[in-house]
């Protein structure tokens, strides 16, 4: 088990997705790079593990993801060109991705799920807890998931997941926490986890979100575990593992989140986040907006 006081400083972000719901622009395009307003999803993604205080990021890749490693990379004539037409304001948001964080990267190969993808990450995580951070959720950095998270990892020991109350005909599509209340209104004690359960024998209608953070126990049992759901390595089947012996790996503890999240997964809901968060924004929201409502107005 891992010391309750271990420092959390790195964090994992899966990127080995073929993005199927998104062809043909995932064709040659990852997902991942797929623009919400201007900044690709995935650049929200390690904002927010910076955010946390985790600076150094493993991202688990897979073919065709070059253009994932050339985003946070150093872009020298793109950035020179700005230079020299006086274009400082682009010019800081191009340097801004390769500024961000330590970034590190390993091909995952086998697409084999979630846990496997997470394993592929034990040489770099060592022997420390690390956070797991999924795409297709984006967290508003206005709402610190992640970082209540990790208090509460470096306070309880174990492992800690993220837990959205969702409607009960919804939670086929989740994993699905049972728990037990203690103490603090967010915090919930996990007793057991299943895997996209039925509706009709879920535990509970606490839907398990892309943020994890993990002790690194997990690794040896991701080892251990046979193939789930789908023929692949559920991360889930790991977790129910540790919830039901902390002797393990400490307990499992669940914050709930109430704030506001982004689902770039689906086309529906990707299209939605693009326009919260354009309607946000200081320099596009009061003229979109505006279009906007003219637009509902007119044609809907």
């Amino acid at each position: 088990m891992t010391e309750s006081n271990a420092r959390i400083s790195k964090a994992v972000v899966p990127a080995a997705g073929l993005g199927t719901r998104f062809l043909p622009a995932t064709k040659a395009t990852p997902k991942e790079m797929l623009p919400v307003v201007d900044k690709p999803a995935i650049q929200y993604v390690v904002e927010e593990a910076v955010a946390a205080g985790l600076s150094d990021v493993l991202m688990v890749t897979g073919r065709n993801k070059r253009p994932l490693e050339d985003h946070f990379d150093r872009n020298y004539e793109l950035e020179q060109a700005l230079s020299r037409k006086g274009d400082e304001a682009r010019l800081a948001r191009v340097q801004e991705s390769s500024d961000l964080a330590t970034m590190h990267y390993v091909r995952q190969g086998d697409p084999r799920g979630l846990g496997h993808a997470v394993l592929c990450a034990a040489p770099h995580v060592g022997d420390e807890p690390f956070a797991v951070l999924l795409g297709d959720d984006l967290i508003d950095p206005r709402d610190p998931l992640l970082a209540r998270m990790v208090e509460v990892q470096e306070r309880e020991g174990g492992s800690v997941i993220a837990l959205l109350e969702v409607a009960p005909e919804q939670i086929h599509l989740y994993g699905c926490a049972a728990v037990e209340a203690t103490g603090e209104d967010d915090v919930v004690r996990v007793t057991d986890l299943v895997e996209k359960p039925d509706p009709a024998e879920a535990p509970s209608n606490y839907a398990i979100i892309g943020r994890y953070v993990l002790d690194p126990a997990i690794f040896g049992i991701l080892r251990e575990t046979p193939p789930g759901r789908g023929g692949e390595i559920q991360l889930t089947d790991a977790l129910q593992k540790l919830a039901e012996d902390e002797r393990v790996g400490g307990p499992v503890h669940g914050v709930v989140f109430k704030g506001r999240r982004y689902d770039t997964g689906d086309r529906g809901d990707y299209l939605r986040a693009i326009v919260r968060l354009a309607c946000e924004r200081e320099d596009l929201g009061p003229n979109f907006r505006a279009w906007l409502r003219s637009y509902v107005t007119e044609e809907m």
